[in-house]
């Protein structure tokens, strides 16, 4: 019932009664409402008229997708045996492609998490990986989610930006291919994304496996 009620006020011949009418109104389990007792009515008695039972019941709000996302992760960390903060932002300056929305940025904070980041930021792909696999499902939504330690993956965003910009830059000056080192495919697709609408050079992965590497060459040259 999206549209439905959000609140409504049930009388009944108990109070459970009036409960389990309210819910099956709603749609609603016990576990996504707030109830709310206003009468526990009375019972008829001779010539006394009974009064029935009264209760509130509200949908409940369901959590946003950053609370969701954020305890997520932080009981995943802590089952790893890592004690961190999880601190969330929208990362505006980490967008893909033009139109898409800003991921949801959890940048964990904390004593010695370097660990959770791993060979060539091995680790915290897996890590990221998992935890919007979960939220997804919770959510049932995608969840687009970037997993950070410390803003590492901020910080090799920018690094890898920049890089790719100077090396566009010495193709177009030395009208040679420049071979980048081999990358993990977060990182291969900032340098695409970095310089796809760039006027004279054009981007392409190469290799296969942990070698898999991106080239930086002239358009209207043959690859």
């Amino acid at each position: 019932m999206a549209n439905g009620p959000k609140s409504l006020e049930v009388t009944g011949p108990t109070v459970d009664e009036a409960i389990s009418k309210g819910l099956a109104e709603l749609g609603k389990s016990l576990d996504e409402v707030e109830i709310e007792v206003i009468s526990e009515g009375k019972k008829g008695w001779l010539f006394f008229k009974g009064e029935p039972a009264k209760v509130r019941i509200t949908v409940k709000e369901p959590p946003s997708i950053e609370e969701v996302a954020k305890e997520t992760l932080a009981n995943l960390v802590e089952k790893m045996g890592f004690k961190a903060k999880v601190v969330s932002r929208i990362g505006y300056d980490m967008v893909g492609e033009e139109g898409e929305e800003p991921p949801l940025v959890l940048n964990l904070t904390g004593y010695g998490l370097g660990m959770l980041v791993g060979r060539k930021g091995e680790i915290l792909s897996a890590l990221q990986l998992l935890t919007r696999a979960i939220v997804s499902r919770k959510v049932s939504q995608n969840a687009n989610i970037i997993v950070d330690v410390e803003n590492y993956r901020a910080r090799r965003w920018k690094y890898l930006s920049r890089l790719a910009l100077r090396m566009a830059e010495k193709v177009e000056r030395t009208h040679r291919t420049v071979v980048l080192e081999p990358m993990p495919p977060y990182e291969r697709r900032i340098i695409h994304l970095a310089l796809r609408n760039h006027p004279t050079v054009t981007t392409k992965s190469i290799g296969e496996g942990e070698k898999r590497r991106v080239t930086i060459f002239l358009k209207n040259q043959e690859e």
